[in-house]
């Protein structure tokens, strides 16, 4: 059965949806394919950064936003055998006008719920679930739309790839793609935390090769274990027994909650890719988020990135799209400067990223620590001179080219929200949200 509609999004994540609740609000008619029936995946990023916070407020949302159950996290420390550090002081940031200086840890399934019941207020949105994309329709060398489900065919002025970083979308494109080397896996898991346990962000860098991070989610510990590229299967072939010990040893105040590690099941593998379209458009399509450049998991900014992609397309198909017959080269042309206007934040931010691996992961994977008996010199410098731990706060909470939602996109941000979302104190969590 073929229908059509004037921009198809695939993929219902983030990106996803932030694009078709901001173009709705243009009124251009956006249809959202998403494969599943629900947003309820474990395991999946749940940082949502003060830039995020930022536009969700422009959006109106706020108020929606709070009473999700989510934990606010104002600062990084890390662990070395030579001491701890702290590296970044989010809460620093409302002293340089951000609104939100925090990461807030939500299930993403919640803020995926939350945003696209918004959309489906806007009567040109249209959200359907279990509709996975199973290829590009294509006609006079034009992306004209997609085929999904058991026979179902969108048509569509542009096709927006969403579906993150094993995209259909993108493969059936052709669009030319440059892969980077990365040192390391990362297996997922949780373990119970304590009343008394460090708050926030936590990272174990030890010189004998283990880097653990650790976020603080009230009752429990969100904890991403590095190892080795392509090492997990071979360590699978043990016992997780030695898994519990290594943790033991580099955390021992963790002392029996390990155990809940009962068996590798309860273990998640993310194959760490790190990637981008050299050309992220063609006619008729376009990729944006994870579609177009895969992150590394450092810093957690995916998420974010992908949203301010969403953004920044929005603002720059909406005019071509909101025509009465949008013209295919004008929403070609627009669908070019996306990539023009994220190209930089997205190079910078992998390039960050590409330094990290080199310098401080691999290096500590392969036990050669960061140094003996004293922190790092940048480490030391950011102890030595609190005010410094703002730069790295900006670059994770901000990044290098923040969007902010476009004047059509618009409910009225509330201020007063925000200033009391601000004063949060460090550790405290959202409790009435909970359910």
């Amino acid at each position: 059965m073929e229908q059509r509609t004037t921009c198809v999004v695939v993929g219902g994540g983030p990106a996803g949806i932030v694009l078709g609740l901001v173009l709705a609000r243009a009124g251009v008619e956006v249809t959202v394919l998403e494969k599943h029936g629900d947003f309820l995946r474990d395991f999946r990023g749940d940082t949502v950064h003060p830039s995020t916070m930022t536009l969700i407020d422009e959006l109106g949302l706020w108020d929606r936003f709070e009473q999700l159950p989510w934990k606010p996290i104002d600062s990084v420390r890390v662990l070395l055998d030579a001491g701890p550090a702290e590296i970044g002081d989010l809460s620093r940031l409302g002293r340089v006008g951000v609104p939100h200086p925090f990461v807030a840890m939500v299930p993403q399934w919640h803020l995926l719920d939350m945003l696209a019941a918004a959309g489906e207020e806007e009567p040109t949105f249209t959200l359907v679930r279990n509709a996975e994309v199973t290829d590009l329709v294509r006609r006079g060398g034009r992306v004209t739309g997609v085929r999904w489900g058991d026979g179902n065919e969108l048509t569509a002025d542009v096709v927006v790839a969403c579906d993150g970083r094993d995209s259909l979308v993108r493969e059936r494109s052709g669009l030319p793609q440059r892969d980077f080397a990365v040192p390391m896996d990362v297996w997922w898991f949780q373990l119970a935390r304590e009343e008394e346990d460090p708050a926030g962000g936590l990272g174990r860098l030890s010189d004998d090769g283990r880097m653990i991070i650790m976020i603080d989610r009230g009752d429990h510990y969100q904890v991403a274990y590095l190892i080795a590229r392509g090492t997990d299967a071979e360590s699978r072939r043990g016992p997780v027994a030695a898994l519990r010990d290594e943790l033991r040893r580099a955390m021992p105040w963790l002392g029996d909650r390990v155990d809940g590690l009962g068996s590798w099941d309860d273990v998640k593998l993310l194959q760490v890719t790190l990637n981008r379209l050299r050309r992220w458009s063609a006619p008729g399509l376009l990729c944006i988020g994870d579609a177009a450049h895969a992150m590394s998991p450092v810093g957690g900014v995916g998420i974010n990135l992908a949203v301010q992609d969403a953004v920044a397309a929005a603002q720059r198909l909406a005019p071509a799209l909101s025509a009465a017959a949008p013209d295919p080269a004008a929403v070609d042309r627009a669908a070019a400067h996306v990539q023009r206007r994220r190209w930089f934040p997205t190079v910078s931010t992998q390039t960050a990223q590409r330094i990290a691996h080199r310098v401080v992961v691999r290096n500590v994977l392969r036990g050669g620590g960061l140094g003996v008996g004293r922190l790092p010199a940048p480490v030391r410098l950011l102890q030595r001179v609190p005010a410094l731990q703002v730069v790295p706060a900006y670059l994770v909470g901000i990044g290098f080219l923040p969007e902010r939602a476009p004047v059509w996109a618009r409910r009225g941000a509330q201020p007063a929200s925000a200033k009391n979302s601000s004063a949060l104190p460090s550790g405290s969590v959202n409790e009435s949200a909970h359910p």
